[in-house]
């Protein structure tokens, strides 16, 4: 079952941020396969949202990378809860994405095989922030505003701001947690959650109510 080929996704599926898990209990108490097959219904759309930013539109590679987690998932934490499932996946989404890039880089440059390859720059110019509160994606959203026009928002930032965006805002992951899953300082984290929902303001400031709060707020 999870190791079928994923078909028929795409960047216009469910873009909306994760919900409180009132259909979760009820999940919790069925087979591995049937909680299994509720928490990839759930994710899917926003982990190739997240993959597909991270690949440069490489759909893919994405759906490669999405698909690979969910096996791996399957294989070594299949009688974990499923609220324990989220951390747990995106950690290894994660892992599977910066294995692809080191690849990628390597591909690009053979003689990188000599030296440390250095993909991220987390501790460049460490901002003293204090943790923002998370905002609702949905507020960022118009009715007359396609999807698109937020994904292609999203693209245009820099991959861990990316991460950390999506990881924070549409997850609901705390500062904590997304350190960990993106395996990086909880500074880095809120500086690159604060450079993105900048990032965010300065490309969607044509939308409302996006605008209407202060990033700075906690």
């Amino acid at each position: 079952m999870v190791g079928a080929p994923m078909t028929g996704f795409s960047i216009s599926m469910d873009l909306a941020p994760k919900q409180s898990q009132s259909e979760e209990s009820s999940a919790q108490t069925g087979t591995v396969e049937q909680r299994l097959k509720f928490f990839m219904q759930d994710v899917t759309g926003r982990a190739l949202v997240m993959m597909e930013s991270a690949t440069q539109g490489q759909n893919g590679i994405a759906m490669d990378l999405v698909q690979e987690a969910f096996i791996s998932l399957h294989k070594s934490y299949a009688n974990k809860a499923i609220e324990e499932w989220y951390p747990l996946f995106y950690t290894i989404l994660n892992n599977k994405l910066q294995d692809w890039r080191r690849k990628e880089a390597r591909r690009a440059s053979p003689f990188s095989l000599f030296r440390k390859l250095n993909l991220d720059s987390d501790d460049d110019e460490m901002m003293d922030i204090v943790d923002e509160s998370t905002p609702n994606p949905l507020h960022f959203l118009a009715q007359e505003v396609a999807i698109e026009e937020i994904h292609e928002a999203i693209t245009k930032l820099p991959l861990r701001q990316q991460q950390a965006f999506m990881l924070r805002a549409w997850e609901g992951f705390d500062t904590q947690t997304t350190a960990q899953i993106m395996n990086c300082t909880e500074g880095s984290v809120k500086t690159h959650y604060h450079r993105a929902i900048q990032g965010l303001k300065a490309s969607l400031s044509h939308l409302n109510p996006f605008m209407g709060g202060s990033s700075d707020e906690s």
